[in-house]
């Protein structure tokens, strides 16, 4: 099976984290040139620590265990 890249944004505000998915990339180059892109730019230039890349298997689940509501 292939792997794509999954992008994140996550900062932390007010004691709740903020998560932004920014980009789906087929490599992990491609995500690293994504954020350099975007690193300058207004909020993300504040929080350069908020960058996030996560390998994602395609077609496998990525949830299993079911939720609860609170």
């Amino acid at each position: 099976m292939g792997t794509v890249f999954l992008l994140w944004f996550v900062r932390e505000a007010n004691g709740e984290e903020d998560e932004l998915l920014i980009g789906v990339y087929s490599n992990r180059q491609e995500a690293a040139a994504a954020i350099e892109r975007l690193k300058v730019k207004p909020g993300f230039v504040d929080y350069p620590e908020g960058f996030q890349v996560h390998p994602h298997e395609l077609n496998r689940d990525g949830w299993t265990e079911g939720f609860v509501s609170v």
